[in-house]
């Protein structure tokens, strides 16, 4: 949960470029990745713990009902920037390489460092309390797509089909590389909507904190989720 920075200036946004890649491989890649958040005075930051790839010809995907202009962020260039409104809350998604394709953020860590600290957690669980209105334990704060965007103050009308600002919201590679990781199945895919493909990606040290761990219990390797590396082959 620490990490290293000059003090109060976070480091170079991910270019473009980045993004720009296949989807499952950018969402491996986002594994260990931090989003940086400029929210009244404060640098609110995430740790990217869970991803979900979706591809055009995915029947799982939003793109493949279709081109509307609510969803032209999918078909835009890589690192565009796509939310959409998902159970009541705002959810955030990167466009990938090719038209279609995209990321699912889906959960996230708070991070903390010399850019952003004590204050800024305590202003993301302002941002994000329980249901009691009482500070969310910092093992939940993002704990899911919408709780993510909620501690990061991050609104669909605000940010969809916005490319990154380095003064306000950018990922950063803070140095924290995953080797190796957990691919299993989506959540939350209807029956019949390619519900089985393995485009989920977990960040192992962190799963606990994800939106549903792959490792909790009555879950068994080889069956229910395999081992990663980041190019994506198996590991044994």
């Amino acid at each position: 949960m620490t990490g290293e920075a000059p003090a109060g200036v976070p480091g170079p946004a991910l270019p473009d470029a980045f993004f720009d890649r296949d989807a499952a491989q950018l969402a491996r890649d986002l594994l260990g990745k931090v989003i940086r958040r400029r929210w009244r005075g404060l640098w609110l930051s995430a740790r990217i713990i869970e991803t979900e790839a979706y591809y055009l010809t995915d029947r799982g995907s939003h793109a493949s009902l279709g081109y509307t202009e609510k969803r032209r962020a999918l078909f835009m260039n890589g690192g565009t920037i796509y939310m959409y409104y998902a159970r009541g809350g705002d959810s955030l998604n990167f466009s990938a390489h090719g038209p279609g394709n995209a990321v699912l953020i889906k959960s996230a860590h708070p991070w903390l460092d010399a850019v952003s600290d004590a204050r800024a957690l305590a202003c993301m669980q302002r941002l994000n309390p329980d249901a009691q209105g009482r500070p969310r334990a910092p093992t939940r704060l993002c704990a899911g797509q919408t709780l993510l965007c909620r501690a990061l103050g991050l609104k669909v009308p605000d940010w969809d089909g916005k490319g990154f600002d380095p003064q306000r919201f950018f990922v950063e590679d803070v140095g924290q590389e995953v080797p190796r990781l957990i691919n299993t199945t989506r959540l939350g895919i209807p029956a019949g909507r390619d519900e089985h493909l393995p485009y989920r990606f977990v960040d192992p040290a962190y799963a606990a904190f994800c939106t549903r761990s792959p490792l909790r219990r009555g879950q068994e390797a080889g069956r229910d989720y395999v081992w990663m590396d980041r190019s994506g082959a198996t590991l044994a």
